[in-house]
């Protein structure tokens, strides 16, 4: 299994998924801008959209998409606990988060980070994930994670999208229930060997 990704993009999230079930898997880097991989292979003949995460599959069949990999990785390894019990209230509670986090967080950030998007439309775009954060910190009120008593997938894709935003000057910090969920996250070892493995962490001084 080969994970195609760019450091820190939403690709980390499925990354971090890997590490957490155990599962064993290959990086290949991708360069977003000349879409070119670390082994020299066009990137879009891996994927026709351009855009990572994509995961090749053993068999060689290639699987995209973010909210899609999250819940592949969690069936591959029900064991870990990486999504609640399918039919269960907790499970549509997950997908239900995921689902949040990919149109109302995810794609706000999109033209925040494109040159060329309007000034007035960053403005409004900037505008909407401040309001998708207010909104997540509010329903953590009293909660350790997003859905039931459990660490899920869904935590780990707020956890990298939330990520993003230094780049855009927003201090999460004024979200102290979703500060401290980013927190007990980064600390997880798993984690910590995922964003050392895309650069984003240098390991320790031996």
């Amino acid at each position: 299994m080969k994970l195609y990704y760019a450091p820190g993009a939403c690709s980390l999230a499925v990354n971090i998924a890997l590490h957490e079930a155990g599962i064993s898997f290959d990086l290949e880097r991708v360069d977003n801008k000349a879409k070119v991989t670390k082994g020299g292979e066009n990137f879009w003949d891996v994927n026709p959209k351009g855009v990572v995460p994509v995961l090749k599959l053993d068999s060689g069949e290639i699987m995209t998409e973010a909210l899609a990999l999250l819940q592949y990785v969690a069936d591959q390894k029900p064991e870990a606990g990486l999504m609640p019990k399918a039919g269960t209230a907790d499970y549509y509670r997950a997908l239900e988060w995921l689902t949040f986090i990919a149109t109302e967080l995810h794609k706000q950030f999109t033209p925040l980070f494109k040159d060329g998007t309007p000034g007035d439309y960053r403005v409004i775009a900037k505008e909407n994930v401040l309001n998708a954060f207010k909104h997540v910190d509010e329903r953590l009120a009293g909660k350790q994670w997003l859905a039931g008593d459990r660490y899920s997938v869904a935590d780990i894709y707020l956890f990298v999208v939330s990520n993003w935003a230094r780049f855009q000057d927003i201090d999460i910090a004024q979200w102290p229930n979703l500060n401290d969920l980013r927190n007990r996250i980064r600390a997880r070892p798993k984690v910590q060997d995922a964003m050392k493995a895309e650069g984003l962490i240098k390991p320790a001084a031996a």
